[in-house]
């Protein structure tokens, strides 16, 4: 029998829904959550995301503070933006979309983000927080995928969970995440990568299989076991003349065979993409909630 469909749009439709309800009430306690956004440049894919992270601003209610800046912007005029962001009480969150243009530092811009206001969760100190256990801002693919997984009532509890892929952005806080000793976590967790030895060998033993390679049909029917769970996290470009532009975009996983054996699978597009705005959305509130609690105190 073929496998359940993860609707990763109505999960994070419902999110988002959830997430008004939040705004209204800190808009209630005079607090309007605020997302600073630093787009550099005139790169096609950055524009598009930008634009739907701004869309998704005004549909909850979240303050947006749009900023985009010309290809030539110095890396003096950049960190003294991000500088007014970190001072701005109205801005909660900072998102400063990569890549960058290459004459400027991307190490040395996301280190000067105030850790408070990290909704990307990619600050060195964010990252030491969520390895440790503490509380933090968690990355937001990462985490729209236990969200995923967790709306969609599966046990991840005790459960062999295998990542393909050790990405900074997706794997290895995914595996970080997944080992914590909390609930909906506690998962035993296997990373594979470009030198594992094997693949299969690993897939193959998933209850839950997560992949974030970055390939086109990295993972096959024969790799997978009976009634496995399978988030695809890969979008890839696939020549298709077929199609108006010219592609189509498919995940790492062979979708039409594997969902065959799978008990839940996600599709691409459709599955986790819509999350990682979402999540990012989640922080920003969250942020504003942290900001209360503080000057409460």
């Amino acid at each position: 029998m073929a496998a359940q469909i993860i609707d990763g749009k109505q999960v994070a439709a419902d999110m988002r829904e959830e997430l008004k309800k939040e705004v209204a009430k800190l808009k209630e306690q005079g607090v309007v959550p605020g997302l600073g956004v630093i787009l550099v440049g005139e790169d096609p894919a950055s524009k598009s995301y930008v634009t739907a992270k701004e869309r998704t601003c005004e549909e909850i209610g979240i303050y947006s503070d749009d900023n985009r800046l010309a290809p030539d912007t110095s890396q003096q005029e950049l960190m003294a933006l991000v500088e007014r962001m970190n001072k701005d009480p109205k801005i909660h969150g900072i998102l400063v979309q990569l890549p960058l243009p290459k004459h400027l530092n991307e190490t040395e811009v996301l280190l000067s983000i105030d850790p408070a206001k990290d909704v990307d969760g990619f600050h060195p100190m964010n990252v030491g927080k969520m390895v440790v256990g503490e509380e933090s801002f968690l990355p937001c693919t990462p985490h729209g995928v236990i969200q995923l997984l967790v709306r969609s009532g599966v046990t991840i509890e005790g459960a062999e969970v295998v990542i393909v892929g050790r990405s900074n952005i997706v794997g290895k806080p995914l595996a970080n995440m997944l080992i914590q000793k909390k609930p909906q976590r506690n998962a035993t967790v296997t990373v594979c990568h470009t030198r594992t030895k094997d693949l299969a060998a690993h897939t193959r033993r998933a209850d839950i299989l997560i992949a974030a390679a970055g390939r086109p049909n990295t993972i096959t029917a024969d790799m997978v076991k009976e009634g496995v769970v399978v988030i695809d996290v890969g979008v890839n470009r696939v020549e298709d003349a077929t199609k108006k532009r010219g592609y189509r975009l498919v995940g790492d996983v062979d979708f039409e065979a594997v969902k065959e054996k799978a008990s839940l699978i996600t599709p691409v597009p459709g599955g986790v993409g819509p999350m990682t705005i979402t999540m990012l959305m989640y922080n920003t509130v969250e942020s504003a909630r942290r900001t209360i609690a503080r000057t409460s105190q």
